[in-house]
């Protein structure tokens, strides 16, 4: 399954952003004191990351990649640099460094500056985010994976599936300021559009990860009802049931998203 695939898977600051905005007291130059240290400590994260990716890997799994970045150093051309990205992005995912595949898809997404290409770097760091078991590269992941799904929102801010994926990303990492943020990105969403089913959907899987089974049948019924073909809505409707201890129900939609399968 490609990265484009996978694709296809805020609240107010009030009055504190207010004071903090509108009253920044420090001077321009310690502002870009500030910026560059900030600059400096995320070059510094990914060449750690990348340093241990390779180490983990071993030098005789790299052949293609050290290729690629060669390569890379003799390329002057935007474009030309674009496509290399990509396939280091293509190479890192496909030895399950998520994290990394997400950073040479922001490179790709820098340069072409596109909706689809911030949301393609923003759903491969939310991948890593998911997968990594380190806190520092889910860390890197999560941080950057909230720029990508932001750049892309400003481009197109009508689309609602970069919303619901940055949503997905702090329900995935939490914020300890506020560890409902997600969740109340989802709500609102849903408030703003109650027949959304990428929302509904999204309600209904995160229900049943907190064991609101009723709720979760709820909301997935109501996909239904939007869109009667929904596999996701039918499947998590399986797992639904079986909880709630409905077995006749369990087995019908259990055989409802086997057949979609087929």
């Amino acid at each position: 399954m490609s990265k484009q695939q996978w694709i296809s898977i805020i609240a107010s600051l009030g009055l504190i952003a207010l004071l903090y905005f509108a009253f920044d007291t420090k001077p321009k130059e310690q502002k870009e004191i500030e910026r560059s240290r900030a600059l400096v400590a995320e070059s510094t994260d990914i060449q750690v990351l990348l340093k241990e990716a390779k180490e983990d890997l071993g030098m005789s799994s790299l052949g293609e990649i050290i290729r690629l970045e060669n390569e890379l150093e003799q390329t002057v051309l935007d474009s030309a640099k674009a496509e290399l990205y990509k396939s280091l992005s293509g190479e890192w995912y496909a030895k399950g460094k998520h994290v990394i595949a997400g950073h040479y898809a922001q490179q790709v997404a820098e340069i072409e500056q596109t909706e689809e290409s911030w949301s393609i770097a923003g759903t491969t760091y939310t991948i890593g985010l998911q997968r990594s078991q380190d806190e520092k590269a889910r860390q890197f992941a999560v941080n950057r994976a909230v720029q990508a799904f932001e750049s892309a929102i400003s481009i197109n801010p009508d689309n609602t599936a970069h919303q619901v994926n940055l949503a997905l990303v702090y329900t995935s990492q939490p914020p300890e300021d506020n560890p409902m943020k997600g969740i109340q990105m989802l709500l609102q969403l849903n408030k703003e559009q109650p027949e959304n089913v990428l929302v509904l959907v999204n309600l209904g899987r995160l229900a049943i990860q907190t064991g609101q089974f009723d709720r979760a049948e709820a909301r997935l019924q109501k996909v239904l009802e939007v869109d009667p073909g929904n596999k996701s809505a039918i499947c998590l409707l399986a797992t639904v049931y079986a909880e709630l201890g409905n077995a006749s129900k369990a087995e019908a939609f259990q055989q409802r998203c086997t057949n979609n399968d087929q």
